[in-house]
């Protein structure tokens, strides 16, 4: 009966859905714990911020009143759109608000994309860059750095010479923590056809915005006369990951108009939209949080490198490492020792792990986790 049922299921999905690869959110907490009984649980998978929540964010939800959860939100977030709006010099109604940025990305292939559509991305890429796509059977063409993870202009060139509905990137990076400069990110969009949308995720501006060779995108993108959005969050810098609340910039009200004809009314409950607009007037931990991944990012880059690993030059406080050897293999060993980091399954990376940066015990406990996985494979 259970097998029947499975293929009455195959039969009605839609073949594009069938052919999507799952996306790896890494191992279980739990089940790693309860596999590895003694030993601290060291999670680097998934770019938490390592100083944990905003504190002003914690204040609010220490004071929130239960009753209020028997109520629904407010569908158009207008609070938070407002307050984004005064820092952004941006009008409300050209900002959304998403279940995290991820939202806005399904949001976006919802509306804008048809079978056969060709999106334009790097790789290696955040996964859902491309699950999004293919779930809607657009194709996807994804442009490769050069091997030591800097940007590759030709390529991009290449890339975006035939007909494209979107250009996705990512800046930084990721996975691999990189950014495209000005004068790249200029040229990316130069070469973009004109009737391109250009989607910029940018989830972890707020560690490389400092950098003073990344791009100020709004005024960039201001001047183009083409539809375009820049993706934010505030799970990662605002600390706000267990609540899910990213927010995007449109260049006109009828582009968020279009996603708000996909998206579900009351997509951020009541406690994310005020834990975030807390979050947003505490731009000290921002920087706290920004300066404390300069700190332990140079030392690790430096100390991998000295054990002979390939690094990305990253801006963020996640690092992408070559291992030199199957990084599920890697993974696996070190699960066993409670660490938790993210194997890398995208074609030409298997050697690849994606590790966040943690305080610097973690991080020592790490790498001697790395050498001793690596050097048992090789």
């Amino acid at each position: 009966m259970t097998r029947d049922r499975s293929a009455a299921v195959l039969k009605l999905l839609r073949p594009s859905v069938q052919a999507l690869p799952l996306y790896d959110p890494g191992a279980d907490p739990e089940q790693v714990a309860q596999h590895c009984a003694g030993q601290p649980l060291l999670k680097l998978s998934n770019n938490e911020n390592p100083l944990g929540v905003a504190p002003a964010a914690l204040a609010v939800l220490r004071d929130y009143r239960p009753e209020l959860l028997g109520l629904y939100p407010d569908p158009a977030c207008l609070a938070l759109r407002h307050a984004l709006g005064e820092r952004l010099d941006t009008h409300p109604s050209q900002l959304i608000i998403g279940n995290g940025s991820e939202n806005l990305l399904e949001l976006l292939c919802l509306a804008f994309l048809d079978p056969g559509d060709r999106v334009v991305t790097q790789s290696p890429c955040f996964g859902l860059h491309e699950i999004f796509p293919l779930m809607m059977a657009a194709q996807v063409t994804k442009v490769a750095p050069h091997p030591d993870f800097s940007c590759n202009l030709g390529a991009w060139r290449s890339a975006l010479a035939g007909p494209s509905k979107m250009l996705l990137i990512s800046n930084p990076s990721n996975p691999l923590g990189t950014i495209f400069d000005q004068q790249a990110l200029a040229q990316l969009i130069g070469a973009a056809a004109s009737d391109t949308l250009l989607v910029i995720d940018e989830a972890y501006y707020e560690y490389a915005c400092a950098d003073p060779d990344f791009p100020e995108v709004l005024g960039l993108l201001r001047a183009q006369h083409r539809p375009w959005i820049v993706l934010r969050t505030f799970s990662k810098a605002y600390g706000l990951a267990g609540l899910r609340v990213g927010y995007g910039i449109a260049s006109d009200a009828s582009l968020v108009a279009a996603l708000d004809r996909v998206r579900t009314p009351y997509n951020i409950n009541q406690l994310a939209q005020q834990a975030a607009l807390a979050a947003l007037g505490d731009q000290q931990h921002v920087a706290r949080s920004r300066a404390f991944a300069a700190q332990v990012r140079a030392p690790m880059i430096e100390a991998l490198g000295a054990a002979g690993f390939q690094v990305a030059p990253s801006r963020t406080h996640f690092l992408f490492i070559d291992t030199g050897v199957d990084a599920q293999e890697v993974n696996r060993r070190l699960l066993a020792q409670a660490m938790i980091i993210k194997a890398w399954r995208e074609p030409g990376y298997e050697t690849c792990i994606r590790m966040t940066l943690a305080q610097p015990d973690d991080n020592a406990r790490f790498l001697a986790g790395l050498q001793q996985a690596v050097q048992a494979l090789r």
